[in-house]
């Protein structure tokens, strides 16, 4: 009976070789080999931060939680709280707006707005923040003009919107988290069944009703899963929300670690921050829950012609968070930069403020020797990061191919958790246990030779390093199994009947199949390191900035000016994965079906 329901599992999968058939991958007991315990020893490694977190919940901080409690706990939980609300509504509606129309419907320039409503991706918010506030202070352009049109003489005279406050974040981080949204909702609105809709249309849906009662619904668990990945990124947030003083649990964990000195405390708030994420998850699944969409597409979708008013209102939609997101904030970090390098450029700047030191000269020569030290230090951690997370993703990818057992997909799911947990949380987490080890490596060098070791890991780059694979693995891991998936499990039977190994198949099938693969999965985290700042913020070495880093303490400074060359590297290297999902959009659209 045993050996019967064997082969009868082996016929009903004809995709699968002799050597893993379904019944045994189902059934087979987990077997420890050297992949299995790569894979394990990865995942929890990678998972000692978050367990490092959870550790310290029981630890006895009653008075430093009594004073958090009195003071401004109350505004960590209702600041983030209706910045995630103003977010998730902002992100659905743009997204999910302009994803519909550019897939459902024809009207000029809509080929172009494809692609180019990915551009936001390239700026971190906290670049936003920083460009924003130049533009509409009280010294900026904008009120200046204001001031010189009717005649005002004072802020008492006229009002004007406060941009350093809530509702300001909210905005900053919709412009440019609204594209985790149009990617997944388009992607659902293009793999709809063109039956569906042609029959809306028969029964006489208009076109915004067709949407609403028909599209809409069955792009829901995508726009979903959108609207989640841009809460927890709201939730990561460090730069945006200190600069504009609004206080989350990012700014309040900071601030307790370094303000109040209380590390217990601080991982605490990170743990309590865990939970907020963990529900974010699980809401998210249990609302769809019982719900599958099951379509097919196997022709070009219908579009709807717009004409008129309606293809101009079109236009407007799709080009206004391109151009708040992207385009003006770009225009001002490069205006700043030419100001910058030229003394006789900025003369409000030497009216308003006669010490200003932006048009010296040697300041700007002094600048740009540090730039490229700062460029240096970047490059150097994301090229780091991106080949240790891409050497980890194959190690985690192959070793679930080899073996895809229980034990194998826990580790994987555990070593690529940090995605979903905000740096800060992250950078607690990872000090917390390097810290233990250091002090525990030098009592015992101390006892043993009389020799103190100091901090050999807390607070180099190696804790760094770790605290970046812990967020950014799973960006590497995803586009790896991608790409491995697509190699037919015939290729392994066919090396192994030649005498190869499992590593051997690895080096010289997989890994030149999976060139391009990779090459994505190292670009998306080399990108992610660039632009990160709560970690950075947190862990770096000491007198060792990043870019991030650079931006942030400039702006702190308001020397915008100055900030402009870093935050334009930044968005110019931001535009590599831009460049990147354009490029697969375009060739996924020109192969044939």
């Amino acid at each position: 009976m045993f050996t019967h329901f064997s082969r009868q599992n082996s016929q009903n999968c004809p995709m699968r070789s002799p050597f893993s058939t379904c019944f045994k991958t189902k059934f087979q007991r987990p077997g420890w080999d050297i992949w299995t315990i790569c894979t394990s020893l990865i995942g929890l490694i990678l998972s000692l931060p978050v367990l490092a977190i959870f550790s310290d919940l029981f630890g006895d901080t009653r008075a430093i939680w009594h004073h958090l409690a009195t003071t401004v706990l109350g505004d960590y939980i209702s600041n983030s709280l209706l910045l995630m609300l103003g977010v998730g509504i902002g992100t659905a509606v743009i997204g999910t707006s302009t994803a519909w129309l550019v897939t459902l419907c024809c009207f000029p320039g809509r080929r172009m707005f494809e692609w180019a409503l990915l551009l936001p991706l390239a700026a971190p918010a906290y670049i936003l923040a920083y460009t924003y506030t130049e533009l509409f202070e009280y010294y900026g352009p904008i009120q200046t003009s204001l001031r010189g049109w009717f005649g005002w003489q004072s802020v008492d005279d006229y009002w004007f919107p406060t941009m350093r406050s809530l509702p300001g974040a909210i905005v900053m981080l919709t412009l440019v988290l609204y594209p985790y949204v149009y990617l997944l909702a388009r992607s659902a609105f293009l793999s709809q069944s063109t039956s569906l809709l042609e029959a809306s249309r028969s029964l006489g849906c208009s076109p915004w009703r067709g949407f609403w009662q028909v599209a809409l619904p069955l792009a829901r668990p995508a726009i979903a899963t959108g609207i989640s990945l841009a809460l927890m990124e709201t939730l990561n947030d460090f730069g945006t929300v200190e600069y504009f003083s609004v206080s989350t649990f990012t700014t309040g964990i900071y601030r307790t670690w370094f303000g109040m000195g209380d590390r217990l405390a601080a991982s605490q708030l990170a743990a309590l921050l865990l939970a907020f994420i963990f529900g974010l998850i699980v809401l998210e699944q249990v609302s769809r829950r019982r719900q599958g969409f099951y379509q097919t597409a196997c022709q070009d979708l219908p579009r709807y012609q717009l004409l008129n008013w309606r293809a101009g209102l079109s236009i407007f939609a799709c080009l206004l968070p391109i151009g708040l997101g992207f385009l003006v904030p770009a225009g001002v970090l490069v205006q700043l930069l030419v100001g910058l390098s030229d003394p006789t450029a900025d003369s409000r700047a030497d009216a308003d403020f006669p010490s200003a030191d932006r048009a010296n000269p040697a300041l700007v020569s002094a600048g740009g020797d540090q730039f490229w030290s700062f460029a240096s230090h970047s490059l150097i951690l994301a090229l780091l990061t991106a080949a240790i997370a891409v050497a980890l993703s194959v190690v985690l990818a192959y070793g679930q191919r080899l073996r895809p057992g229980l034990l194998n997909r826990w580790a994987t799911r555990t070593a690529t958790l940090g995605y979903a947990v905000p740096g800060a949380v992250i950078a607690v987490g990872v000090l917390v246990p390097l810290g233990k080890f250091d002090n525990a490596l030098d009592a015992w060098s101390r006892a043993s030779f009389g020799v103190g070791t100091g901090l050999l890991l807390s607070g180099t780059l190696v804790a760094l390093v770790f605290a970046y694979l812990v967020r950014f693995l799973a960006v590497s891991f995803g586009a790896v199994v991608a790409s491995l998936g697509a190699i037919k499990p015939h290729l392994d039977d066919a090396a192994r009947s030649l005498g190869y190994g499992r590593l051997a198949t690895l080096g010289k099938i997989h890994l030149p199949l999976m060139r391009s693969g990779l090459l994505t999965a190292a670009i998306l985290v080399f990108v992610d390191v660039m632009k990160e700042l709560p970690a950075t913020l947190i862990v770096r070495p000491f007198n060792f900035d990043t870019l991030a880093i650079r931006v942030y303490n400039l702006a702190s400074d308001e020397r915008l000016a100055e900030a402009a060359a870093p935050a334009l590297a930044i968005v110019a290297v931001g535009l590599l994965p831009v460049i990147l999902l354009s490029w697969q959009m375009v060739w996924s659209k020109s192969k044939p079906a």
